[in-house]
């Protein structure tokens, strides 16, 4: 009798949603001691770090359940699934902080953006001026960018997991 293979899609959704209730508590975090719009490398590592952590976790859970077995395929479809969830959670994070909790948040990241532009380029202040309202305007374009940047990233933490845990069935 044939044992009941364990889905990818239940350990995607599972382990999405942890890493993405862990990213909104992070970034409530950064929003508490008003650190949410700066671009800090040692922030964004953390992140890494947290994101893979927890698309391995989600990989082994899953391997542990299938009796020790894991493909390549079964850690991609792991890993670009968790990170999914966990992106689509964000944005909606990212849209709460954007419209209700801090609404000049899309002024402030432009803001530090351009700061950071006008020091290594030669900007008028019309023109820094003029790319903070057009930056405002396209907010909205990070939204997917997030998702795809998110599942690219999935992809390989998945493809690396599974060349880690990779076992198959012996013939």
């Amino acid at each position: 009798m044939e044992q009941n293979q364990p889905k990818t899609g239940k350990y995607s959704l599972n382990y999405g949603l942890i890493l993405g209730v862990i990213g909104v508590a992070f970034a409530l975090m950064l929003f508490l001691v008003d650190a949410h719009t700066t671009q800090s490398p040692v922030i964004q590592v953390v992140n890494i770090v947290i994101s893979v952590a927890v698309i391995f976790w989600g990989i082994l859970s899953f391997k542990k359940a299938n009796g020790g077995l894991l493909s390549i395929g079964e850690a991609l479809k792991l890993g670009a699934g968790i990170a999914v969830i966990a992106a689509l959670i964000q944005v909606l994070y990212t849209i709460l902080m954007a419209n209700v909790l801090d609404p000049d948040f899309a002024t402030k990241i432009m803001e530090a953006r351009m700061a950071d532009a006008s020091s290594t380029q030669n900007m008028t202040p019309e023109q820094i001026e003029q790319s903070i309202e057009m930056g405002k305007k396209f907010f909205w374009f990070g939204y997917p960018v997030m998702l795809i940047v998110s599942v690219v990233f999935g992809l390989i933490i998945g493809l690396v997991g599974g060349l880690i845990f990779k076992k198959s069935e012996e013939a």
